[in-house]
């Protein structure tokens, strides 16, 4: 019997490790540093025997007390000087290698992500990987055939003991071009005509042919567009085969440029030649295009495709999870040479890259607006860098950013080479484009017979309405742009006494009203939704104040949906959801939907399509003769300096879309500022103008691109708790600040102060804003961030945002 005081075994004990690596887990861990410098956030650990793994490789590791089972980045290999003096004893040892894992240069690129954008670096991993691959979503293990190793003596002797027919099979296999071994067995028969499934199996019984397997991952097929790309490359235009000429000598060490071209002017086609010259120089080279998500549709893809048939990987939000991991895989272990997609395919793991594009460089998507907070375009700019390779950042409207780095950098050279495409590559000439005022249009409309008995609400004025039936009456197509989601975005209360409007119980803002998008009575109420929470409930069917009438006022796609429904159906046949479809975020839920909608109007099956900025770029249907923005207004107003840059940007890229084949295309843009710089320089197509205007403009007040900013919220359900966090942040900033007053120029704190949208989702939100004037830069604010990171004062988490260069001040 044994004794119930008798000691437990003693554990075995632990191998010595000799060799050991830094690796950084893909959580949120930060530790404040000492002398101004931040910590490794690396942890140590033990190899066991086997091979080492390399810098950027995926691994599983013990974290904590509890030995909690982590994925983390080998980013450091090495023997005890990885150490920090820890006892080699009591390190803990690697647990698993996952397979997935990052070229050495994205290890270096994330480590400057984690610095300029002050974020962890564990997170920044966390990101670069899709979550998609780290499940290994999809995997499976394939079968693949291959020739046994065989002796020429074996192999003839083992051939004589076949029949006739297997030995004819046999030397077809080996006589095809049309499969490469290994393949799966299924290729095999597929390729080769006379071989059987039975004859494959034969085959490998008599030792000829072995079978090995290879893990893979099963998918669906990518979604094709229905409409198709040309077979054969276009002949370039002068301008675009100057650009071509002059780019393919850069390619194959570091520069930057900008590629400004007109919309239509066929930048894609000049992207294209230079792919083609960088694999026609470097066959084992690689590239990156980035387009904005929404532009990504199979019409864009499947140029790329079409022209790199089996070298292309595509990424985006619309792939299912093995879609994602199976195209992952692909770049990771070389079997493309091409990445076409949206803003995190930045972080593709190719090796060897020679030329990565930035489509639409200007597009606000590019930047993320969590955790970490980096922006793909600059993002982009820095790989190419570590990559030493060109970056070509392409727009009809560059973004001021962009713009600044092709003028001269002081005394020097400019950072970024300018490249022009002022005409359409068709020869079109641009639409023209008529501001209309919208206070004129109401007054136009009162005076018509009628008027005072006409109680609708005519969000068309008389001029868009009829430059519409002509257009409709011709044959044509016609998009509508309205930046507003809903029906109404004003609910109140009719009586001026009571005064009550409907805001969110939990964000400081309206909420708008919605129709049931299945309701067929269209007087039936519908619902209310914020767009910053998502909360939804019903609309009141009176004031909860006075019991009052409850009314709609303003404007949304829904609400011109119905317009349009109203006034064309007789005459032209508009009909919801079938020749007029509405794409914005309410009705397009999946990528498909969107794909769908995009494949019916380009098949002339739907006559108008009225959206917001989903439809503003990326989009090219020939029969496209009028572009109307019903409201123009809709950012100018908003609290934001760049309101006037996203206005002009927006009118130029929906005005591209008409127009683009034989027929003259026409825009009307409603305005109720019709004197407004940016929509009057829009109208003439003056991107110059209006960038040196508006650059003139941010000079005086030190705004970016001219100075540079860092935006911190702190985010707390307690307001008081906020405002304490954000003013000792703030106290912590000036401190640090004045200390590098020294150095010419200023650095300015501002606030704590709360946001435009003071409260979202319950939590509060106070900012601060720092900015430097010129001469300062970059470089002061990434000094200034790094003492008070490395104090401990700021770290970007839940409740506090640091976000470097910010586009949206909301």
């Amino acid at each position: 019997m044994t004794s119930l005081f008798a000691q437990p075994a003693p554990e075995p004990a632990r191998p010595t490790a000799t060799r050991f690596v830094r690796v950084v887990v893909e959580r949120g861990i930060e530790r404040a540093g000492r002398e101004g410098g931040l910590i490794d956030s690396s942890l140590s650990y033990a190899l066991p025997d086997g091979p080492e793994p390399e810098v950027g490789e995926r691994v599983e590791v013990p974290l904590g007390r509890g030995n909690t089972r982590a994925a983390g980045i080998v980013v450091r290999t090495g023997g005890r000087e990885l150490l920090d003096g820890l006892d080699p004893a009591k390190v803990k040892f690697v647990l698993a290698r996952t397979g997935a894992g990052l070229p050495p240069n994205l290890v270096r690129l994330a480590e400057w992500i984690a610095g300029y954008y002050v974020c962890p670096l564990g997170m920044v991993f966390g990101t670069m990987v899709p979550a998609a691959v780290k499940r290994a979503v999809g995997r499976t293990t394939v079968a693949e055939v291959s020739l046994a190793p065989l002796s020429d003596s074996e192999r003839a002797r083992r051939l004589t003991e076949l029949s006739p027919r297997l030995g004819a099979a046999w030397h077809r296999l080996l006589e095809q071009d049309a499969v490469e071994l290994p393949a799966t067995a299924r290729a095999i028969v597929a390729a080769v005509e006379g071989v059987s499934s039975a004859a494959v199996k034969k085959l490998l019984n008599a030792g000829l042919l072995v079978s090995t397997e290879r893990a893979g991952v099963q998918a669906r097929a990518l979604r094709s567009s229905a409409a198709g790309v040309p077979a054969l490359a276009p002949t370039l235009t002068d301008e675009q085969a100057a650009v071509v000429h002059g780019l393919t000598p850069a390619l194959g060490s570091f520069s930057a440029h900008v590629l400004r071209g007109v919309t239509g002017s066929g930048k894609t086609e000049v992207y294209l030649r230079l792919i083609d010259a960088l694999f026609r120089r470097d066959p084992r080279a690689t590239a990156i295009v980035l387009v904005p998500e929404i532009a990504l549709t199979p019409q864009t893809s499947e140029r790329f495709l079409a022209r790199f048939p089996g070298r292309v990987a595509v990424l985006h939000s619309g792939l299912t999870g093995a879609q994602r991991h199976q195209q992952w895989r692909a770049c990771a272990d070389g079997s493309v040479s091409l990445v076409v997609g949206a803003r995190s395919a930045i972080f593709a793991p190719l090796t060897g890259v020679g030329l990565i594009i930035v489509d639409e460089e200007h597009d606000g998507s590019y930047k993320q607006d969590q955790l970490p907070r980096y922006h793909a375009r600059d993002v982009a700019v820095v790989r190419a860098s570590l990559e030493g390779c060109t970056v070509v950042l392409g727009s009809a409207t560059p973004s001021l950013e962009s713009w600044i780095n092709t003028r001269p950098h002081g005394s020097g050279p400019p950072k970024y080479r300018l490249w022009t495409l002022s005409r359409r590559a068709t020869n079109a000439p641009l639409p023209r484009v008529d501001i209309v005022d919208l206070a004129e249009e109401r007054r136009r409309r009162a005076d018509q017979p009628g008027a005072a008995a006409d109680r609708q609400l005519h969000l068309l004025g008389p001029t868009l309405e009829g430059a519409l039936r002509r257009t409709l009456d011709d044959g044509g197509q016609a998009i509508l742009l309205l930046n507003r989601r809903g029906y109404a975005n004003y609910i109140c209360c009719t009586d001026p006494r009571c005064g009550w409007t409907m805001r969110c119980d939990q964000c400081d803002a309206t909420s708008v009203y919605h129709l049931h998008a299945q309701a067929a009575d269209r007087g039936a109420r519908g619902f209310v939704r914020c767009h910053h929470c998502l909360a939804e409930q019903l609309l009141p069917a009176k004031c909860p104040a006075c019991g009052g009438r409850v009314n709609t006022f303003g404007l949304g796609t829904q609400r011109i949906e119905q317009e349009l429904e109203r006034k064309f159906i007789h005459t032209h046949g508009l009909r919801i959801g079938s020749t007029l479809i509405r794409v914005d975020g309410d009705t397009m839920r999946t990528a498909n939907d969107y794909f769908e909608a995009l494949d019916r109007f380009a098949a002339g099956q739907a006559r108008v399509m009225l959206g917001t900025q989903m439809i503003a770029k990326g989009l090219d249907f020939p029969n496209v003769r009028l572009v109307g923005i019903v409201n123009a207004d809709t950012a100018l107003n908003l609290p934001d300096f760049r309101a006037a840059e996203r206005t002009f940007q927006l009118v130029c890229q929906v005005a591209g879309r008409a127009g683009r084949a034989d027929q003259p295309g026409r825009v009307v843009v409603q305005t109720m500022s019709p004197a407004e710089p940016a929509i009057v320089l829009a109208s003439r197509h003056d991107y110059v103008g209006f960038a040196e205007g508006e650059l003139a403009v941010r000079s005086r007040a030190a705004l970016p691109p001219v100075g540079r900013m860092v935006r911190i919220v702190c985010r707390d359900e307690d307001v008081g708790a906020a405002r304490a966090s954000a003013g000792s942040i703030a106290d912590a900033l000036r401190r640090s600040a004045g200390r590098l007053a020294g150095e010419g120029g200023a650095v300015h704190v501002r606030g704590p102060f709360p946001c435009p949208i003071s409260r979202i989702g319950g939590f509060h939100r106070v900012a601060i804003e720092v900015m430097a004037a010129p001469p300062l830069g970059r470089g002061t604010l990434q000094r200034l961030l790094a003492e008070v990171r490395s104090r401990g004062l700021v770290t970007s988490d839940a409740r506090t945002a640091v976000d470097v260069d910010p586009i949206a001040l909301l």
